[in-house]
């Protein structure tokens, strides 16, 4: 029987936080044909990271492809692509957001001012603001399991009274906070039928590595001259 794909990448992953942090270039690829548009990818990025109403870091876009009656739909789930020459960083008045050493776009919450140039400057529509909703807000009381800490980046986040991340830009992290304690992306676990791959582009030897050879590798808007590091295989 052969290796499952969790485990595979497991082993890349481990192999990967070996490696100082400036040597490994975390990169995602996802297989189009393989998705079927079940959303539960964004539903366990909703979840591990506490996002409120109107604040989606995977959402999964959908396509009609061919002309009636030879029709068919594709799904395309959207996260940061993690650009490696990001337009969304230089745009920041005081420096909140830049490209970590590992590849991962990050965001301070401390620093943000929320003025949103980030947003407006992404070709992807990758970021979103968060403006303090909540999904119980109108009935006769916020319920405490959405006021629960979340630890994005590492950090406990106290997300009541107006403490941030309320008021910020906010993106897709590759769950930097599972990563670094050597577990895979919440996305990439919860996949029911394997569409997602991640791993360390510069390990030869990784999953990752293998897919992007693949001749059926596309990146989206790649004219942007923003060299994404997600990968797609049509």
């Amino acid at each position: 029987m052969s290796e499952d794909i969790l485990v595979s990448m497991q082993g890349d992953l481990n192999r990967a936080l070996e490696k100082p942090v400036n040597e490994r270039h975390w990169v995602m690829v996802i297989d189009l044909k393989k998705c079927v548009g079940c959303h539960a990818c964004t539903i366990a990025c909703v979840s591990e990271n506490k996002l409120p109403p109107g604040v989606v870091y995977r959402p999964v876009l959908e396509e009609e492809l061919g002309k009636y009656p030879n029709v068919g739909r594709r799904f395309v789930p959207r996260p940061c692509m993690q650009c490696d020459n990001p337009p969304c960083t230089p745009v920041c008045p005081v420096n909140a957001t830049w490209k970590n050493a590992d590849g991962i776009v990050v965001v301070d919450y401390d620093r943000c001012i929320g003025c949103r140039y980030c947003i407006v400057a992404c070709p992807y529509s990758a970021r979103t603001s968060d403006f303090g909703e909540y999904y119980t807000k109108k009935t006769p009381a916020i319920q405490p399991y959405e006021q629960i800490a979340n630890f994005e980046y590492e950090k406990k986040w106290e997300r009541k009274d107006g403490k941030s991340p309320i008021g910020n830009a906010r993106k897709c992290h590759y769950c930097i906070h599972r990563l670094n304690v050597g577990m895979l992306p919440a996305c990439v676990t919860t996949c029911i039928a394997r569409v997602n791959y991640f791993g360390d582009k510069n390990d030869p030897e990784s999953m990752v590595s293998r897919l992007i050879a693949n001749p059926r590798v596309m990146r989206l808007k790649e004219e942007k001259g923003t060299n994404p590091q997600v990968f797609y295989l049509l």
